[in-house]
């Protein structure tokens, strides 16, 4: 479904739900699309997870500097 983001401020919660439902809602301003409001399976929450500790691992100075922290003598995934 299409929806006006001036329309879609007083629907929020009804937009979520459908969302939530698999509906997949878009936003528009004057007529273009600007944004998506889709469900986050739960594969999407995982990925969201993944991301947050890889932030903290970097701020914690945890990260590979480069690809050679990555793999080993052999080319391999260390």
């Amino acid at each position: 479904m299409k929806i006006a983001v001036s329309d879609a401020k007083a629907q929020l919660l009804e937009l979520v739900r459908r969302a939530e439902k698999g509906e997949e809602v878009i936003l528009t301003r004057r007529g273009e699309a600007i944004a998506r409001l889709v469900s986050l399976a739960p594969d999407g929450e995982r990925r969201l997870a993944a991301l947050a500790r890889a932030r903290g691992a970097a701020k914690d100075g945890l990260a590979a500097k480069d690809a050679e922290d990555l793999y080993d003598d052999h080319g391999l995934p260390v």
